[in-house]
């Protein structure tokens, strides 16, 4: 099921640095994020999550973005996301 290892990363105020798991998380919750396109992604520490074959990195970045920054988590400045192997 979870045939990917991906490393995420955040860029906010122009520094790069692993996303935190607590934001991971918050996203990996489908009551929240209500989108069953990323039911599965399992946030498995600092910056790192597995998912499943059918997750595209691509849209997981967009995905995440717009999560973080329509909760604020980047407390007014604007959270860019990298998704890659890892």
């Amino acid at each position: 099921m979870f045939a990917q290892k991906l490393r995420v990363e955040i860029e906010l105020n122009g520094e790069k640095k692993p996303c935190p798991l607590e934001w991971l998380d918050s996203f990996a919750m489908r009551n929240f994020t209500r989108s069953a396109e990323f039911d599965d992604t399992l946030p498995t520490g600092v910056g790192h999550l597995e998912a499943g074959l059918n997750v595209d990195p691509r849209r997981l970045a967009a995905a995440l973005e717009q999560w973080f920054n329509g909760r604020g988590m980047g407390q007014g400045k604007t959270v860019r996301v990298e998704v890659s192997a890892g």
